[in-house]
């Protein structure tokens, strides 16, 4: 089972910057599309960036422009550059495959956004 840890995050002012970074733990992790996901408190869990095995990304319309994602095979690990911060960004941000079956979720990081 692949193990996931989410980390980068903390309390940055409104248009700051922040970058995530997720490691996985085997090399399976390099054959997945890959995703960045957020739970706000009371909200659902919502995807906001993907990024295919080969490297192509797609983003939620809420992030496209502020976010980027990328990936490291050699390193398994998944990052996202996080620009423009804005409130609504504050959540708890998880990484995980794209398409099921999901692997266990990690703890995720959480990212606060506020002046």
């Amino acid at each position: 089972q692949v193990q996931l840890v989410e980390s980068g995050g903390g309390l940055v002012q409104p248009g700051g910057s922040l970058k995530l970074s997720c490691a996985a733990s085997g090399s399976a992790f390099t054959i997945y599309a890959m995703g960045w996901y957020r739970q706000a408190p009371g909200k659902q869990r919502e995807l906001v960036a993907t990024i295919t095995r080969d490297g192509i990304p797609n983003y939620a319309d809420s992030v496209k422009g502020r976010f980027t994602i990328s990936r490291d095979g050699a390193k398994n690990t998944v990052y996202l550059q996080m620009n423009s911060l804005k409130p609504e960004d504050t959540a708890v941000y998880y990484c995980n495959r794209v398409r099921p079956p999901v692997w266990v979720w990690g703890q995720g990081t959480q990212v606060t956004v506020s002046s």
